[in-house]
C-alpha cells in the first residue's frame, strides 16, 4: 500500500479525472486495491472492468492529474486545509451510508462534522420574516436542550445564512457544505460569516481549489448537505428550489424530512405544505416537535436557564409550579386552580412566554422553560 500523503495525491488525481464520479471512483479502488493503483493500471486493464470504457480510462490517464493534484496539495498546506477520504476514520459516517457519497472532502475547521446529533437546515434564498423568525427561535430553542448539536446549511442567501448566524449565535457548532472550491466564498458578503464558522464549526465541500461556483455544483453539494445528518429541517420553500432538491435526496437516503408549515396563499410555504400533504415530510412547528420526531432525549424538566436571579411575583409562581406540576393544564383551569381571574391569567402567560419563561403548546397548553429554586 502506498503512503497516506501519496495516496492522497492519487485519490486528489482521480476526484479530478472528467467523468469520474464518487460511485465510479470507489468502484475503481475497490477493484485494484488504491488510488494510486488505479493511475498504474494499463488502459486495457481499466477497460476491462466493468462499466469502464475506453473514455472514462482515457479521462484516467490523462497526464496533466498528478500535477495538477501536487499543486492542491501545495494550496492545501498554505490553507490549512484537511482532507478526509472515505476510508480516513474521521470521514463523516453518514455520507458513507449514501451510494453516492464523496470520496474526498476538503475542509477548514472539523467541529461539527462528529457531533452526535445534527440537522440540516434549508429553505428558499427569499425568505420572509416568518421564514426568518421561525429557523431563529427553532435553533435558538434546540441550541437550549441539545447544546452540542450540529447544524448543517449552505451558506446561501435566505434560510441558510440565517440557520448559520443562528447557531452561532447560540453557541452551536455549524458546517457549511459549499457548492464550490475553498480558494473562495459565496456569496462573498457571507465572508465574515464563513470565517466564524470556520472557527466554530467548519467549512466543507468535495469540490478542489480550481472549481468556482457554477450551478450545477450547488446541485451537486446538496446531496452532502441532505446526507451528513440525520434529518433534513426546511424552513420556507416554493413549488421549486434547491431546498426541495435537497429534502428529495434526503428522502432518497430514507433520511427524515421535516417541513414547517406557512400560509396556504404564500408563494414561499407552497413547496413546504405540499411535501407536508403528501407525507414527504413531516410537520413541525417548534425545537420540542423536531426532538419528539428524531427520538432525540428530551426530558420535559431541561429547561435553559436557572430561575434564581429572577424576583417572581407570588401569581407568577404559583402559575410557574401548575404548569410544572400539571403539564396538560389549560388557562381555563389555570384559572379555577389559583382563583385568578381568566384575563389575568392570559395576560400573564403572554409575559411569560415573551419572556422565555413558558412555551405554548398544542391544544393551548403551556411547558415550562424555567427550574424553580
Amino acid at each position: 500500500m502506498p503512503d497516506e500523503k501519496t495516496e492522497l495525491k492519487y485519490l486528489i488525481a482521480l476526484t479530478m479525472a472528467p467523468a469520474i464520479g464518487p460511485v465510479t471512483a470507489r468502484k475503481l479502488i475497490k477493484e485494484v486495491g488504491s488510488a494510486q493503483d488505479v493511475f498504474r493500471q494499463k488502459r486495457k486493464a481499466l477497460e476491462s472492468i466493468e462499466g469502464i470504457g475506453p473514455q472514462l480510462s482515457r479521462s484516467i490517464n490523462e497526464s496533466s492529474l498528478l500535477g495538477k493534484a501536487e499543486r492542491e496539495l501545495k494550496f492545501m498546506d498554505r490553507h490549512h486545509i484537511k482532507a478526509l477520504h472515505y476510508k480516513d476514520p474521521n470521514f463523516p459516517k453518514k455520507l458513507n451510508e449514501c451510494d453516492d457519497g464523496p470520496v474526498l472532502l476538503y475542509a477548514i475547521g472539523e467541529s461539527g462534522l462528529h457531533s452526535k446529533r445534527s440537522l440540516s437546515v434549508v429553505g428558499t434564498r427569499r425568505a420572509t420574516s416568518y421564514g426568518k423568525d421561525v429557523c431563529r427561535e427553532i435553533i435558538r430553542d434546540l441550541a437550549r436542550l441539545i447544546p452540542d448539536l450540529a447544524i448543517v446549511s449552505g451558506l446561501a442567501y435566505g434560510i441558510d445564512i440565517i440557520a448559520h448566524r443562528a447557531a452561532l449565535e447560540y453557541g452551536l457548532p455549524t458546517v457549511a457544505v459549499l457548492g464550490h472550491g475553498l480558494s473562495t466564498i459565496y456569496p462573498s458578503p457571507h465572508r465574515e460569516t464563513a470565517k466564524k464558522i470556520s472557527r466554530q464549526g467548519s467549512l466543507l465541500t468535495d469540490f478542489h481549489s480550481g472549481m468556482g461556483p457554477e450551478r450545477n455544483n450547488f446541485l451537486r453539494r446538496n446531496r452532502i448537505i441532505a446526507g451528513l445528518t440525520k434529518a433534513t429541517l426546511v424552513v420556507e420553500s416554493a413549488e421549486k428550489g434547491g431546498a426541495l432538491i435537497t429534502a428529495d435526496i434526503a428522502f432518497s437516503y430514507s433520511r427524515d424530512v421535516l417541513s414547517v408549515p406557512g400560509r396556504a396563499i404564500d408563494e414561499r410555504s407552497r413547496g413546504c405544505n405540499n411535501m407536508i400533504k403528501s407525507q414527504m415530510a413531516t410537520m413541525v412547528e417548534s425545537a420540542e416537535d423536531i426532538m419528539r420526531q428524531l427520538d432525540w432525549d428530551c426530558n420535559n424538566n431541561t429547561l435553559p436557564f436557572p430561575a434564581q436571579d429572577i424576583d417572581f411575583t407570588i401569581e407568577e409562581k404559583k402559575i410557574l409550579t401548575s404548569i410544572a406540576e400539571l403539564p396538560e393544564i389549560t388557562p381555563g383551569e389555570l384559572s379555577k386552580l389559583l382563583g385568578i381571574p381568566l384575563q389575568n391569567i392570559l395576560a400573564m402567560l403572554v409575559e411569560m412566554e415573551l419572556k422565555e419563561w413558558i412555551s405554548h403548546e398544542p391544544g393551548n397548553r403551556y411547558r415550562t422553560r424555567i427550574a424553580l429554586v
